[in-house]
């Protein structure tokens, strides 16, 4: 494997064109000036919202506009420091997009209050009094929704000014995770030192080397267990703090809070954990295939990676991943396949890992100028899978973005995971069809198996993890390293069964998940893989009208409701069934595996 390359040795094409928001880092500063000047307009409106149906009007617009302005500022500066985290400057400009998101949050913290305060009666008034404000509708609505969890106007000022000093603990872990903490090097079977960090780490696990695997995982977990109680310090904080937003906003719990956003009921999170329990079995014989196929005698974390055949040490270019994925998603439509190319073409990708640069992926960017994806693009096949997934995310916010005004445009995180999650069920059924050998249609088949385990498994697993740490810390429990060690154990050997021989150093894996850090986040990728399977499936079988059903969802950002949005493409999570039907294809596709390597 190459020496990490500083991020100047990368090529322009293989970088995101960050230009688009802004042509230069002085422009950048000129656009947070004046979006600091323009809050002091939010006070001539304070108090008087109620005066007219213009005066309603021309408070929401300004509250728009500066809220766009502010994306296009945050985007840049959180997305230039994650492309070389080392960067003070950047890490500089995305301190102060957070502390003028604080500040904005401060100065227009009034609005929710007055609305809730005029009450429906006035607002319906004001609304036949000037009709511009009908766009607004929804708007009103959620708020009337939420009134009883709507404070003072001197408490929501207060929470919005705490919002930045709150979020120490996530800020803390992100630097500790990106740009401090470094991991031992390991060594291949030639003896040549190799970097460990965390954009090699998946691609050592997946590696034949056994010796290899089982250096990165335990150099990598080593190196998270010198930190346990720091890390467990910050982990801790950052549940407390969510706690007190939740109790200062009157919820009945931390997870209720957590999930209000989306309107989605505790139940449906409930359902998801106590569905995935039923279905362990099947994860019990997933894990015991696996060690049949590699013919080990203990089956160890460091395994669970690892292709179960030789296709599995195929290297992709990006190029050709590009055009997997490409030819994969034609059934989407020729326009799905425009908005794909154009993020293809017009540098929307951030490609390849250079030093310093946030591990993982994501898609971000700012409404009015196009979505943006960062990779770490290794040319492995799951890398294939992350470039649809991500782009997944992209074409949802570009359909969102171009049908929505900006104050709906936003969809929130409960079907941001279908789009991204249905692009690569496409891929799996295109790969598939296209396999020239048992061989290979084994390796998409497990690829598949490891994926669906990762995201349906795995995930429902870290968002037990995450009900019951709340829970703890809303009893008034210390979160301890021990305890979030232990609790972490008991929770692996639940999910992966007596099959799997579980050491100690995989106790530290909730020390490493940056999702943790938004809580009650990671259950809704487990959610959105069983709506997407079930989308996925009603587009491969042509179901009539479906792609326009589909298109519809996407371009629905916040306009509806999470779940409304999902039934539209008859979909319907408020029950068991969608998760319990995505569970069921895992079984079918373990038939598949077994009934391939005979």
């Amino acid at each position: 494997m190459a020496e990490i390359r500083l991020r100047e040795e990368i090529a322009r094409k293989d970088t995101w064109a960050l230009e688009d928001i802004f042509p230069s880092d002085e422009a950048w500063q000129e656009a947070a000036a004046g979006v600091k000047e323009r809050l002091a307009e939010y006070g001539r409106f304070r108090g008087r919202l109620a005066e007219s149906g213009k005066t309603l009007w021309d408070c929401l617009r300004l509250d728009d506009e500066i809220g766009e302005k502010l994306e296009r500022i945050g985007c840049y500066a959180s997305q230039k420091s994650d492309q070389d985290t080392s960067v003070g400057r950047y890490q500089e400009m995305a301190g102060q997009a957070e502390d003028l998101y604080s500040q904005a949050a401060e100065a227009s913290s009034f609005i929710r209050g007055e609305i809730t305060r005029m009450g429906e009666g006035k607002v319906r008034a004001l609304t036949e009094e000037w009709e511009p404000l009908n766009q607004y509708g929804r708007i009103f609505y959620l708020i009337f929704r939420e009134k009883e969890h709507t404070l003072s106007d001197q408490e929501e000022a207060l929470l919005a000014a705490s919002r930045f000093m709150a979020d120490g603990g996530a800020n803390a872990f992100r630097m500790f995770n990106n740009a401090d903490v470094t991991f031992a090097p390991v060594k291949d079977a030639e003896g040549r030192e190799l970097p460990l960090t965390h954009g090699s780490y998946i691609g050592y696990m997946q590696s034949k080397d056994r010796s290899l695997r089982r250096q990165a995982y335990e150099h990598m977990y080593d190196a998270y267990r010198a930190y346990e109680n720091t890390l467990a310090a910050m982990f801790q904080a950052n549940v407390r703090q969510h706690i007190f937003y939740s109790r200062a906003r009157k919820y009945p719990s931390s997870m209720a809070y957590g999930l209000s956003g989306s309107a989605v009921p505790v139940s449906v999170y409930e359902s998801l954990i106590e569905t995935t329990h039923r279905f362990l079995p099947s994860m019990y014989r997933y894990v015991k295939l696996r060690k049949k196929m590699l013919g080990l005698e203990h089956l160890h974390m460091y395994d669970v990676y690892v292709p179960l055949t030789e296709a599995g040490s195929e290297r992709y270019t990006f190029e050709e991943a590009k055009e997997i994925v490409t030819q994969a998603l034609a059934p989407m439509g020729e326009e799905y396949l425009s908005v794909l190319r154009q993020g293809f073409e017009n540098r929307w990708i951030d490609v390849y890992e250079n030093k310093g640069k946030r591990s993982g992926a994501y898609s971000s960017g700012p409404y009015g100028v196009h979505p943006y994806v960062l990779l770490n693009f290794n040319g492995t096949l799951d890398d294939i899978f992350t470039l649809a997934h991500e782009m997944g995310h992209a074409i949802h916010s570009y359909y969102s973005d171009h049908a929505q005004p900006y104050c709906y445009a936003g969809y929130h995180i409960f079907v941001a995971e279908v789009a991204s999650t249905c692009n690569e069920a496409l891929v799996t059924h295109y790969m598939l069809d296209h396999a020239g050998s048992r061989e290979e249609k084994a390796h998409i088949i497990n690829h598949y198996l490891d994926g669906f385990k990762s995201t349906m498994f795995r995930q429902t697993m870290f968002a037990e993890f995450e009900k019951i740490t709340h829970e703890m810390a809303e009893r008034g429990e210390g979160l301890t390293a021990e305890k979030l060690c232990g609790l972490y154990h008991r929770l692996n050997a639940l999910y992966f069964g007596e099959e799997m021989e579980l050491d100690d150093r995989i106790d530290m894996e909730w020390a490493r998940i940056p999702h943790f850090y938004t809580p009650f986040y990671v259950y809704q990728y487990a959610t959105g893989y069983g709506a997407a399977t079930a989308i996925s499936r009603k587009i491969l079988n042509g179901e009539a009208d479906m792609k326009e059903r589909y298109r519809q969802f996407l371009q629905g950002g916040n306009s509806m409701d999470c779940i409304d949005l999902l039934k539209l493409c008859g979909v319907d999570m408020t029950g068991p069934q969608p998760v319990a039907d995505a569970l069921t294809v895992f079984g079918e596709y373990l038939d598949l595996l077994e009934n391939v390597i005979k």
